[in-house]
Parts: C-alpha cells; structure tokens; sequence
C-alpha cells in the first residue's frame, strides 16, 4: 500500500482548523514543530486524516479543505483505518507508529460548529514519530 501527502497543516491552538504550510518538521517523540498538538506527553502526536474521507463531507455539501479538520497531514490513496495500531509507516523522511484511530469528542468543537461535522472522530489516525525530519507535500507514505 502506498499513499502521497497531499497537505500538512498547523495550527497554534487546539480544536482550530489548521493552515497549510509546504514543508514541516516532524521530531522524534514530539510531533510536528509548531502545531498546538504537538507533545512528548502523549501518544497522539501527528494526526492524519484522508483526503477522501473530506471529499465525503465535499459530497454533503459542505464548503472543506485540507486541514479544516485540524488534521496535521491529508494523505491521499491509503485507507488509513484498516492499518492496525502499531503499524510503522514512513511519511517522507520520517518514520511513525499508528498509536490510535479516531477519537472521542467530549464537546462541539470549532470545526464542528464551523463545517456542521467533523469526521476526524471516525475517519482520522494518530501516530507518534519514531524517527523526525522534514516532510513535504507530494512525499510518499508506504507501509513498512
């Protein structure tokens, strides 16, 4: 199974839609430089959402795009949720763990009230970053 990165995204509070960036840095147990999600405290690290699960809310009629989600990195061509957890997958140059898929959403958060929906609950993945460095959009996502 390979996959691209087709956006990377950042934002500096939690529970916002994220912005697009070009290039990012992911670091070894941290996450990725500058984003509000970024922690060595826990295990979900990176968050990764694919283009085709936006396409879905698209197709609902719902004005999305990348990073609308808060997702760090939309990934096009994987079926992210049927990769278990502990899968090791190289985004770029970086190696990372899938440590959970989906979430549990305690409140209606900004991109809910924003986009009526999120899907990143049911849709999207974490992964805590084993080996760091940089990342950019068209880099290849495979299986290890």
């Amino acid at each position: 199974m390979k996959g691209k990165v087709v956006s990377l995204n950042i934002s500096p509070a939690k529970g916002t839609r994220k912005t697009p960036v070009e290039t990012a840095v992911l670091k070894a147990n941290f996450g990725m430089e500058g984003d509000a999600h970024a922690s060595a405290l826990w295990h979900r690290q990176v968050s990764l959402l694919a283009e085709e699960s936006i396409q879905k809310m698209r197709e609902k009629g719902l004005a999305v795009a990348e990073g609308d989600f808060a997702e760090n990195i939309t990934t096009r061509g994987l079926d992210l949720l049927s990769l278990p957890v502990g899968t090791k997958i190289r985004i770029g140059e970086t190696l990372c763990e899938i440590t959970q898929h989906g979430k549990h959403c305690h409140t209606k958060c900004e991109i809910y009230r924003l986009a009526g929906d999120c899907i990143m609950p049911t849709e999207g993945i974490f992964v805590k970053v084993l080996v760091g460095g940089p990342v950019r959009r068209g880099d290849p996502i495979t299986i290890e």
